[in-house]
């Protein structure tokens, strides 16, 4: 990370927060859909609470190891940032979406926008540290980002089947977790 750093330590420090950010935001939104998947009553949406428990587990060490990077740099992990706050603005309708909207495939929809933007982040962070030459973090980024990556087929998938039952249906899935 010291070579991404080397030329301006403050903006490479504002570019991890910017990432912290969202990952401590998809926590939270894994968080609060976890909690209305296990109270669902249906078998098709209990047998994602595993896979979705993995993905939440993975967005918290994202966190964890971003803490840490920003911490080795000098940083101060809970200062806010010009990027951080972009970001905080940017998540609000998404966590307005999963904390209030009662549907389960409004909610997954949301967690997709959050995915791809999470996945385009990752991808910035390895572009700019092929582009500074720094191997050790772009070996670091990449291997988040193909993390990503997965999370996003997977929901992608799931807001595919919620559409297709409608489509074909004519109605939404029933789920209830209120």
């Amino acid at each position: 990370m010291r070579k991404l750093a080397e030329r301006n330590v403050g903006r490479a420090i504002d570019l991890l927060n910017e990432r912290l950010a969202f990952e401590r935001t998809g926590v939270r939104l894994y968080d609060r859909m976890l909690l209305r998947m296990r109270l669902a009553e249906n078998g098709e949406v209990q047998r994602m609470v595993d896979r979705m428990q993995r993905y939440r587990d993975q967005e918290r060490e994202h966190e964890e190891w971003l803490e840490d990077q920003i911490r080795a740099l000098g940083g101060d992990d809970h200062v806010p940032t010009e990027k951080s706050v972009l970001v905080l603005a940017e998540t609000q309708g998404i966590e307005r979406v999963v904390h209030r909207d009662p549907r389960l495939d409004h909610d997954f929809h949301a967690l997709l926008a959050a995915e791809l933007a999470d996945t385009a982040g990752w991808d910035l962070l390895v572009r700019m540290a092929e582009h500074f030459g720094d191997r050790e973090a772009q070996r670091e980024f990449r291997q988040r980002l193909r993390e990503e990556q997965e999370h996003v087929l997977f929901v992608r998938k799931v807001v595919e089947r919620f559409l297709e039952r409608e489509l074909r249906d004519q109605q939404p899935m029933p789920v209830s977790y209120l």
